[in-house]
């Protein structure tokens, strides 16, 4: 009599299936979507409303980027964000439209570099970038939450009850933000559309109260330029110094690599394909267009009444205005009620600031890992990375206590080194598309961004500091992956063309008997001493069939793909199934394991064995795809098929 499973245990188990489920839900099978599984075409969010996903980065940089420009630029603050404003809409606006163009599918410029180089030295160059997106979308989630910590233990209702306790407030808007992303992505851009527009409606009458009182008092104005005209002499000579200040406001352009990270969840046209998508990038530049020209103008007027209305020395760290400039505003001519308000607004918005950060991160990573075998199959799933992503924000948090000026360098860093490596990207498809025009000044941009990113270096090394930590881990945990899949299958599909299908029609009548061949003059000689060698060494009679199998080498830094075979009739004689693949062993496996399926029967495949040291023969697998083959197809076939009585057949001798 079978024994019964006791109802405790059954419930358990099948509230583990139920939870595993959950979390990979929406998991692309590998051997059948070897991409990430993403939005069709023409499904998804309307701009505006993704725009706002994007905005909670980007828009609320208000809350401290004046306070910024006053600290670095003084009494100029006007005049350096003037220089900000030209480079948003003159630089990148034009730049992450070319980007948004040719790399539709959010993965950006990383993509569009990715084509100009292959093999190892491509597949590290994105990781280095990556690891710069990473410091970018990481630090802005754990730098949001810090500041937005910051607003609410300074709130003079909480003060005594929060103080001394910011890294547990940060940590808990932390966990709440990785919470929503949980529950799902409509709900992120549901709770971005209203977090923006109540920000930006209470930053509009704070702005406009600002200017009314800049207007009516007369003498600010004029007190404001006598002072410039004292301290700078000259027009030229303050445009010189708000050119050399600009690089330290460089947050401000914050928001352009997450708004091409998101491009897959903006809505399209009925008519859209993933090859070309054309509605969803006319609906990338839309709201690329609209953010920077809305971020533009509050960053001229409220650079224009911050400094104007509020002492300088109340920007200084301590002072009532420093991180807080319109909230600062806000207090003094709206009321403490509307400035209670407005502090709340701005507390919610850095919050969920790292919203478009963690959608970003969801978007970018899962379509390079994962391909490049550098991540676990689980990492395709959206909740198992909020999971991952949540925890490292923890790790961030607890490291940097929380600080906001420790991580402003790292944050820095990552968004100028991103749109950097844009600006390089665009200026090569422009010059590569004969655009001299675009070419020269996509080129006078890059030249800007990078003199702004080794300018940002030399003062604050603590932000390369800080990307080479997430470079490295990011390489180190990569490669590890890729070690432990190394005996993975790896082939999304086997496509035989009618030759090579009928070669195996032919043979399936009989013993399936295929002979690896590594090809060399693919001579007479060749063919017929190999053939009458592995006779020899296994026994073979010579009335059964023999097919060659070859396998050329493509890219051994690609980790997985479709697998296609050719069949020829060599002198007029020997059959030969020719693949091309980044492995040797896998591709062999692959074919095996097709054979047996299509046609019922078990293949056996010959090998020789291959003279060198074992160790260098895995670094030659690993590295190079070659290597010692016969183990390592046949370890290859253990793990993609556990019952021995199915398996195909391996022979070395």
């Amino acid at each position: 009599m079978a024994a019964s499973v006791p109802a405790g245990a059954a419930s358990r188990v099948t509230a583990r299936h139920r939870l595993r489920a959950w979390m990979l839900q929406g998991l692309a099978d590998m051997a059948k979507h070897p991409r990430p599984a993403t939005p069709s075409a023409h499904h998804g969010q309307r701009w505006w409303r993704v725009m706002c996903l994007t905005g909670v980065d980007y828009f609320s940089t208000l809350g401290y980027q004046p306070g910024i420009a006053a600290l670095a630029a003084g009494l100029l603050s006007p005049v350096a964000t003037l220089v900000l404003v030209a480079v948003t809409l003159a630089g990148a606006l034009p730049v992450y439209r070319r980007v948004a163009t040719e790399s539709p599918h959010g993965q950006g410029s990383i993509a569009m570099l990715e084509r100009l180089l292959s093999f190892w030295k491509g597949k590290l160059f994105v990781l280095t970038l990556l690891g710069f997106a990473a410091t970018d979308f990481l630090i802005t989630i754990t730098l949001s939450a810090a500041d937005a910590a910051t607003h609410l233990v300074e709130n003079p209702h909480v003060h005594s009850v929060l103080q001394g306790r910011q890294v547990v407030v940060t940590l808990i808007l932390v966990a709440l933000l990785g919470a929503v992303f949980l529950k799902g992505f409509l709900e992120a851009v549901g709770v971005a559309v209203v977090l923006v527009g109540i920000y930006l409606v209470l930053n509009a009458v704070v702005a406009v109260a600002g200017v009314w009182h800049v207007v009516t008092a007369e003498h600010v104005v004029t007190d404001w330029t006598r002072a410039l005209t004292v301290q700078h002499g000259s027009i030229p000579a303050m445009i010189a110094v708000a050119l050399v200040v600009f690089p330290k406001l460089a947050l401000g352009l914050s928001g352009f690599e997450t708004g091409v990270a998101v491009m897959p969840h903006i809505e399209g046209d009925p008519d859209d394909t993933e090859e070309r998508p054309t509605g969803r990038i006319r609906g990338a530049k839309k709201l690329l267009t609209t953010a920077a020209v809305i971020m533009s103008v509050f960053l001229i007027i409220t650079s224009f009444v911050t400094t104007l209305l509020i002492p300088a020395a109340a920007f200084k760290p301590g002072g009532a205005a420093n991180g807080r400039a319109l909230a600062y505003l806000a207090h003094i001519y709206l009321g403490s009620a509307f400035g209670t308000v407005y502090d709340v607004s701005t507390i919610a918005i850095l919050w969920f600031a790292g919203a478009s950060a963690m959608a970003g991160l969801l978007n970018l990573m899962p379509q390079y890992l994962p391909r490049y075998g550098m991540a676990p199959t689980w990492a395709r799933a959206v909740r198992p990375m909020v999971l991952v992503f949540t925890g490292i924000a923890f790790l961030v948090t607890w490291l940097f206590d929380a600080d906001v000026d420790a991580q402003g360098g790292a944050y820095a860093t990552g968004v100028l080194v991103l749109i950097s490596s844009a600006a390089i990207a665009v200026t090569i498809a422009a010059r590569r598309a004969g655009q001299r025009g675009w070419t020269i000044g996509f080129a006078v941009i890059s030249v800007v961004f990078l003199y702004t990113t080794i300018t940002n270096i030399i003062e604050r090394p603590d932000g390369v500091k800080i990307g080479a930590c997430f470079i490295a881990g990011i390489i180190l945990l990569s490669f590890t992956s890729r070690l432990a899949r190394a005996f993975e299958l790896r082939v999304t599909d086997v496509v035989l063309d009618d030759t090579a299908a009928r070669f195996v029609r032919d043979v399936a009548q009989r013993r399936i008997r295929f002979i690896a061949n590594e090809p060399d003059q693919r001579d007479l000689a060749e063919y017929r001493d190999k053939a009458q060698q592995i006779r020899a060494d296994n026994d073979i009679p010579p009335e059964d069939d023999l097919v060659f199998v070859e396998v050329t080498i493509g890219d051994p830094s690609e980790f997985e793909g479709a697998l296609h075979v050719h069949g020829y009739v060599m002198h007029d004689r020997y059959r030969v199934l020719c693949l091309e693949s980044s492995t040797v062993s896998n591709a062999l496996a692959a074919l095996l394991l097709h054979v047996r399926d299509t046609t019922g029967q078990r293949p056996h495949i010959y090998f020789e064995w291959t003279e060198g040291n074992p160790f260098a023969q895995f670094l030659r697998f690993f590295l190079f795809g070659q290597g010692e083959v016969a183990p390592v197809t046949r370890e290859v076939l253990r793990e993609a098929e556990p019952d021995r009585s199915r398996r195909p057949r391996v022979h070395v001798g």
